[in-house]
């Protein structure tokens, strides 16, 4: 399976999304499409041997365009007509490529791809067809170029192209504010409003088309209509003689004018939704300095492979993830971590892309390629995340694929009704504005933006979210439980007492047993024991085997041992009830207790461990904070009920019907479905793999450790903390409340700006010119509070 990110030019609103998205399900090999109106861009999942040239020419047919990388290749090895389809296939194999045409006179390929094709699977695929392939050129929306800034930057021009014409002709309704009463010349005015509306306004005019042809009709048809209705009257009346306020060329060219201006306008303030993710590839610089055959040579990112030698000098940024080779340094990891404290690093550690260098010279060896290391993974979420819809979005989806054409009737009846009162001319006029107002714009925009910059923040602030749906559940959550060990606590627990039970065995014999049935286990109590063990001989058991909440079992020395809980101990038929006050004791310290048994004909117990953990500094906070928020906080734990009550006790969570020992993965299951049932929404944090069912049933699952965390329980979680810090579970719900707040803000904007417009346009009290300023107002409103949760600070 391959994911891309797609850029498309001309979308608007919501019902451009609503046809995009359907134009892309057509395509062959396509397993999901989520269609980014903010971004323009579209995060897909396809099938292994999609073509490109199927996706170009769906969005072709659907009215829009994918900018193309144009691509230039010198081939060596390339004499004879026969070898030419040898190469056109090879390279038409590359996932990405579009168009593949060879000079056989110049030994040259020209190539069109989509922007996110790496050069270097263009030159494998040439030197895998048995050439030797070099890269002349990349250009015209490659891979570092800026499709939106390019695309603004042509609309920019419209604008100014746009104004400079309609301007003059709206100087006389300016002039009557100073009693001036003159007007330019109908051919004149006639004139200005054609440039305006088929030079700049050639845009509108094409999407509109387009839309129509494909069936589905958006707001560039409606403001089509507007503008060359209010041209077409004014042409009929200026033949008829007709002069001065008569004529409405000015409409015609304003309504064009304003919604370009208000596009313009509206572009920028959606690509500053996007700067959070500009910040994160920020970090990644465009070239790394590689060594090939001794030689220091710059080369791009995006070729760079793992194994490579790699420089990076001070003040530079690490380019990919790599292991140190030579030199040592400080690093600054607060891109990743928050933390803004420099790390020294030296010879046999592991960096992070994005990591800047601050005192030394360091040479690597990339484990990764860019797209692959920490912080492209970082990258490639929050886009895939921002691209998603949240539900509450589903209601404008619904009302815009049914507005446009809602609006053309209404237009038509506007019309039908003042012809019936014997006013076609301001008839005429008041169906243009209702056209060019009820523009859904706004309704498309009201969700994503507000989604967007919701999880751009929770990326800068420490937390990275899966997609809209786990954003808007986290707002509504009205209880949190927490796992304990490595969640609540600091995962790191120490051995804190040994207590014999079976005669003929010291406590070092006992805990190299124990640390011998641990070896494999990623458990904190199995790294505890290995920490404990240290230097000591370690003893190596076999058929080593996992009981997930339970314990480990293995062999030794012709022995079958087990070691795990009092639950385990129970399941195998060995009693602990004799020793269970001594267990107790030991809970009640907040300690959890494991036993070590051998298992056969005559199964004993042998020891009693146990261990200590402490808490996470920040971990009262956290929880005092979330219950200041309104939410019920539980502790789900596997550990003994004394020791999770303990626990609980510290942290000053006083409930005790909140508190749950001795449960395994099934029984935290089993509370969060009876949470559910009773209709609340429910969030479970967790850091293991004994979490990740629980993380997975949870109405948001939200795990601990972000890119360096287990990836099952992340995998399985709606939410991802890229650092241990309770804290920012709090401050995620406070931003997740934020957020849908906006959009609430933003749908109610939307929905009552064309309850209230429609019905002023069709009693003729909105003239189109001012119809089309206050549409374009009306998106940059929503966009715009959108973009005040950039400030919003935990």
């Amino acid at each position: 399976m391959d994911s891309i990110s797609l850029h498309i030019a001309g979308m608007h609103c919501a019902a451009c999304v609503d046809r995009v998205e359907k134009a892309l399900q057509r395509v062959p090999g396509l397993l999901k499409a989520s269609v980014l109106l903010t971004d323009q861009r579209a995060e897909l999942e396809l099938q292994t041997g999609w073509q490109a040239k199927h996706l170009v020419q769906a969005l072709q047919e659907a009215g829009y365009e994918a900018p193309l990388s144009q691509a230039s290749l010198l081939i060596e090895g390339l004499h004879e007509l026969v070898q030419v389809p040898r190469l056109e296939a090879a390279l038409r194999a590359v996932p990405g490529v579009v168009e593949v045409a060879v000079n056989l006179a110049q030994s040259s390929v020209r190539l069109q791809a989509l922007p996110s094709t790496p050069a270097l699977a263009l030159l494998a695929a040439a030197n895998a067809a048995g050439f030797v392939a070099g890269l002349q050129t990349l250009n015209a929306g490659g891979p570092n170029a800026d499709p939106l800034a390019q695309e603004n930057a042509a609309l920019r021009r419209d604008v100014l192209l746009a104004w400079a014409a309609t301007l003059p002709l709206l100087l006389p309704m300016l002039g009557m504010v100073v009693g001036w009463h003159g007007h330019l010349p109908a051919w004149v005015q006639a004139i200005l409003a054609a440039f305006v509306v088929l030079g700049p306004g050639r845009r509108l005019l094409r999407a509109g088309w387009r839309g129509l042809r494909a069936g589905a009709p958006g707001m560039d048809l409606l403001v089509s209509i507007g503008a060359l209705s209010a041209f077409a009257l004014s042409s009929a009346l200026a033949l008829q003689g007709q002069t001065g306020m008569a004529l409405f060329f000015e409409s015609s060219a304003a309504i064009v004018s304003f919604v370009l201006l208000g596009r313009w306008l509206e572009g920028g303030a959606k690509r500053a939704t996007g700067s959070a993710v500009r910040a994160l590839q920020a970090l990644m610089p465009e070239t790394a300095e590689v060594q090939i055959k001794g030689q220091w040579r710059a080369m791009p990112l995006g070729e760079l492979l793992p194994g490579a030698r790699v420089r990076v000098r001070p003040g530079q940024r690490v380019p990919v993830d790599g292991r140190i080779e030579v030199g040592r340094s400080h690093i600054n990891l607060a891109h990743l971590t928050g933390e803004p404290l420099p790390k020294a690093v030296d010879v046999g550690e592991c960096v992070s892309a994005g990591a800047l260098n601050l005192d030394g010279v360091l040479e690597l060896q990339a484990t990764q390629t860019a797209a692959a290391s920490g912080l492209g993974q970082l990258v490639r979420l929050v886009e895939t995340a921002q691209a998603s819809k949240a539900p509450i979005q589903r209601l404008a989806d619904r009302v815009s694929a049914r507005f446009v054409p809602a609006v053309l009737v209404i237009a038509l009846l506007t019309l039908i009704g003042w012809l019936l009162a014997g006013q076609w001319q301001t008839g005429l006029m008041n169906a243009v504005a209702v056209l060019v107002v009820a523009c859904p714009c706004a309704l498309g925009l009201a969700t994503p933006t507000a989604v967007v910059v919701g999880i751009g923040q929770a990326a800068k602030l420490g937390f990275l979210v899966r997609d809209a749906t786990a954003l808007e559940q986290l707002a509504s959550v009205n209880r949190i439980a927490f796992d304990k060990t490595g969640t609540l606590t600091l995962g790191r627990p120490q051995l804190m007492h040994i207590e014999l039970i079976a005669s003929g065995l010291n406590r070092l014999q006992a805990q190299g047993m124990a640390a011998a049935l641990a070896l494999a286990s990623p458990h904190p109590l199995a790294r505890a024991l290995r920490d404990a063990q240290g230097d000591l001989p370690q003893p190596e058991a076999k058929f080593l085997r996992e009981r997930p909440g339970l314990g480990m079992e293995g062999e030794l020395d012709g022995r079958r041992l087990v070691l795990g809980s009092s639950r385990l101990m129970a399941e195998l038929g060995i009693a602990t009830v004799a020793l269970e006050r001594l267990a107790a004791t030991q809970a009640q310290q907040g300690r959890s207790v494991s036993w070590l048994a051998e298992q056969g004909p005559n199964p004993q117990l042998l020891a009693m461990l146990a261990f200590g953990d402490e808490p996470r500094p920040d971990a009262a906070q956290s929880l005092a904070a979330l219950q200041s928020l309104g939410l019920t906080v539980s502790l789900l734990s596997g550990d003994r009920p004394e020791a999770a009550a303990a626990m609980a006790s510290r942290l000053g969570l006083q409930d005790a019907d909140a508190v749950h020992g001795g449960l395994l993965p099934a029984d935290k299951l089993s509370s969060l479905h009876a949470w559910r049932a009773q209709g609340q929404v429910v969030a479970m944090v967790g850091d293991g793999l004994n979490d990740a069912p629980a993380l997975a049933a949870a109405d948001v699952g939200i795990a601990m450790g972000g890119l360096e965390g287990t990836d099952v329980s992340r995998a399985a979680a709606g939410l991802t903390l890229l650092q241990p810090q309770l804290m920012r579970i709090p401050q995620a719900v406070r931003l997740a409340r934020a957020t849908l707040r906006t959009i609430k803000q933003n749908l109610a904007w939307a929905f009552g700006f064309n309850l209230l417009m429609i019905p002023l346009a069709i009693a003729g009290q909105l003239p189109p010119m001012l119809a089309a300023s206050a549409m374009a107002g009306s998106s940059l409103m929503v966009v715009g509070n959108a973009l005040r949760l950039r400030a919003w600070r935990p």
